[in-house]
């Protein structure tokens, strides 16, 4: 019963995680657009180191 509880938790914690990586990812591209469109090369490597570290992680949880 524990175990089910435990394996229910990390369901649910991994679930809410997705959206919000979803979420994050969504601003960082609206980021990466205004960056494109002002010519900030700046901003737009960050967006992309950012955007990097999203795409791992949601890789990550979908392997699980």
């Amino acid at each position: 019963m524990k175990q089910v509880m435990n394996s229910s938790r990390k369901k649910d914690f991994d679930q809410q995680r997705l959206a919000v990586l979803r979420m994050e990812m969504d601003y960082e591209l609206a980021v990466l657009f205004e960056a494109i469109q002002e010519k900030n090369e700046d901003i737009q490597n960050n967006s992309k180191k950012k955007l990097e570290k999203i795409r791992e992680e949601l890789l990550r949880l979908k392997a699980l």
